[in-house]
């Protein structure tokens, strides 16, 4: 067993093994600390479970694309500094530091892809019909 005094008062963590050193207990709760919040984000900024489809075959395939799209967003943000991938300038009194949440990086993701996506259509010689998707596109994505 492993007592961590917090500033609001204590935690235990326990573990069956009795040799156990209190290093390895302390990494085994910071790893299931880290899969905890995983679970979290793949179930609620990507819908894991959510989906409706009819069979056990597409039900895995579907959390499996879950996963993917978490560690793809995880990977392109993890050489970026923390005020690339979140922007808190929108709202002033949420000025406390922390480091950016999986919806902060999956938002930041988006709007760079968006931003791409608008240059290269004001890039050249855009016609109307350039325009009318790009505007049509950018309706679908706000509704």
């Amino acid at each position: 067993m492993v007592l961590v005094k917090e500033e609001d008062g204590w935690l235990a963590f326990f573990c069956l093994k009795a040799e156990a050193l209190a290093e390895e207990i302390l990494e085994a709760m910071a790893d299931r600390g880290s899969m905890e919040q995983m679970n979290k984000d793949v179930k609620e900024v990507w819908g894991a479970g959510e989906q409706q489809v009819r069979n056990l075959h597409s039900n895995e395939g579907c959390f499996n694309i879950n996963l993917w799209m978490y560690s793809m967003v995880e990977a392109w943000a993890w050489d970026k500094e923390d005020d690339q991938v979140c922007d808190r300038s929108a709202s002033p009194p949420d000025s406390e530091p922390r480091r950016p949440s999986h919806a902060d990086k999956r938002r930041a993701l988006q709007c760079e892809s968006l931003r791409a996506e608008i240059e290269a259509v004001l890039s050249g010689q855009p016609t109307k019909e350039d325009f009318r998707v790009l505007a049509e596109r950018l309706l679908a994505l706000a509704a």
